[in-house]
C-alpha cells in the first residue's frame, strides 16, 4: 500500500532561504559570503541580551514558561497595554500561521497584496480558504482601495504588509486608519510591521494608537530585524485578547523557547540601541540607493532595511549568477513575485560597497 498525504501538501509553495541550506552558518562566519539576502541585521544583539541568553542557557534542562509571562509583560509595558493583548510566537510567521488556522477554513477568504511576504500563500494552502491576491499599485505600494473592494461576507483575514516585503514601500498611519474605516468588523486585519522601525513617515508607535479605535486590528512585529535576533525567532502581536487566546489554542505548547523569551524580554528594554541600529540602517539605505541610481537602476521608495531593485534591461539570472560568483547573496525577484528585480538587504559598510562594486562589474 502506498502512503498518501493530505491534498493541501501539494498546494504548499515551499520556502526558499536566502543562502543554501547547510551552507550559511559556516560561510557567513568565515566572512566569505556577503549575506544580503535575508533582511537580517548586520549587527549582533545588544551585549545585555547576549548576557541574558548566556544566563538562561544553564537551565536548558527545564521547559520554558508556556505563557512567556516575562516577555509578554515587558512588551505590554513597552507599548502601554495589557499582557492579555500580547501574543508571542516562534517568529511572526508562527503567529500568521496560527491566525489562519484559528480564523479560516474552506469557504473563507484571505485577502493580501502581491508581491508581498512569501509566507502569505501558505495560509490559504493550509486552511483551504480562498486566497484573494490584489496587485500592487504604481510605485510598488499596496492598493488599499482595491483591497477594500475585494472584501466580502466570506473574508475572514486581510493582511497589510507595511513596510511591504519585498518592495520596501510604506503607507503612512493616517492612510491605514482611513482604510480600516472601510473594513467590516467581521474581518480581522493583520498589519504586518516587521520593518516598521525603519520607516520615516511616522513614529513607529503611530499604528498602535489605532488599536483603541479598531477592535478587529492586530499589529504584528518581530525581534528578528532591528533587534538583531533572527536566529532565535521571536515575534509578537498586539490585538484583542480573544485573538491572543485563539492563536494560543491552535499552536503547540512551549512554541517560544526559553532563550528566545529571555532575549526578547531583555532586548525590548534597550530602545536606545534600536534607535542606533535604525540610524545606521537609514545611512546604509542612502548609500546603497545612491549607488544603485548611479548605476542607472531604479528602486522603489524604501522604508525598510533592504532595496527592491528594478534591473531594467539586465537579465535577472545573469545578475544573480555574477553576484554568486563574487560570493554576494541577494534574493531573486522572480521567486518573490517580481521577475526582473532583485532584493538586497543592507549589510556592513564593506558588504554594501562590495555589492555595489560587484553589480557595477556585472552590468559593465
Amino acid at each position: 500500500m502506498t502512503i498518501t498525504f493530505a491534498e493541501k501538501l501539494a498546494r504548499m509553495p515551499g520556502y526558499q532561504a536566502g543562502v543554501p541550506t547547510g551552507q550559511a552558518p559556516e560561510a557567513i562566519a568565515s566572512g566569505n559570503i556577503a549575506q544580503l539576502a535575508s533582511n537580517e541585521s548586520p549587527f549582533p544583539p545588544h551585549p545585555k541580551v547576549v548576557e541574558a541568553i548566556q544566563q538562561t542557557a544553564a537551565a536548558m534542562n527545564r521547559y520554558p514558561d508556556p505563557d512567556a509571562t516575562l516577555l509578554r509583560r515587558r512588551l505590554a509595558e513597552r507599548y502601554e497595554t495589557e499582557p492579555s493583548r500580547v501574543a508571542v510566537g516562534n517568529g511572526s510567521c508562527e503567529i500568521l500561521l496560527a491566525a489562519a488556522e484559528a480564523l479560516c477554513e474552506p469557504g473563507a477568504e484571505i485577502v493580501y497584496a502581491w508581491p508581498a511576504f512569501s509566507m502569505y500563500p501558505y495560509l490559504p494552502a493550509l486552511t483551504g480558504a480562498r486566497e484573494v491576491r490584489v496587485p500592487l499599485a504604481e510605485g510598488d505600494v499596496h492598493d488599499l482601495d482595491a483591497m477594500a473592494e475585494e472584501v466580502t461576507a466570506a473574508t475572514q483575514l486581510l493582511i497589510v504588509c507595511n513596510p511591504n516585503n519585498p518592495t520596501a514601500t510604506h503607507i503612512p498611519a493616517a492612510e491605514i486608519a482611513a482604510f480600516l474605516e472601510r473594513i467590516p468588523t467581521h474581518v480581522t486585519v493583520i498589519l504586518d510591521e516587521a520593518y516598521v522601525e525603519f520607516q520615516t513617515h511616522d513614529d513607529p508607535d503611530a499604528t498602535l494608537d489605532l488599536l483603541a479605535d479598531f477592535p478587529n486590528l492586530v499589529v504584528l512585529r518581530t525581534f528578528s530585524k532591528c533587534y538583531g535576533l533572527a536566529g532565535l525567532r521571536t515575534g509578537y502581536a498586539i490585538g484583542p485578547p480573544k485573538f491572543r487566546a485563539a492563536v494560543d489554542a491552535v499552536r503547540q505548547p512551549f512554541s517560544v523557547n526559553a532563550l528566545a523569551q529571555a532575549a526578547g524580554a531583555e532586548a525590548i528594554r534597550h530602545q536606545d540601541d534600536v534607535l542606533r541600529r535604525v540610524e545606521s540602517t537609514i545611512a546604509a539605505r542612502l548609500t546603497v540607493e545612491e549607488g544603485l541610481q548611479g548605476l542607472g537602476l531604479a528602486t522603489s521608495d524604501s522604508h525598510a532595511n533592504f532595496s527592491w531593485v528594478d534591473l531594467g534591461d539586465a537579465d535577472e539570472a545573469a545578475v544573480l549568477a555574477g553576484l554568486a560568483e563574487r560570493e554576494i547573496a541577494v534574493r531573486p525577484g522572480k521567486a518573490l513575485g517580481g521577475p526582473g528585480h532583485i532584493r538586497v538587504s543592507y549589510g556592513t559598510a564593506e558588504e554594501n560597497e562590495r555589492f555595489l562594486r560587484g553589480l557595477s562589474e556585472i552590468l559593465d
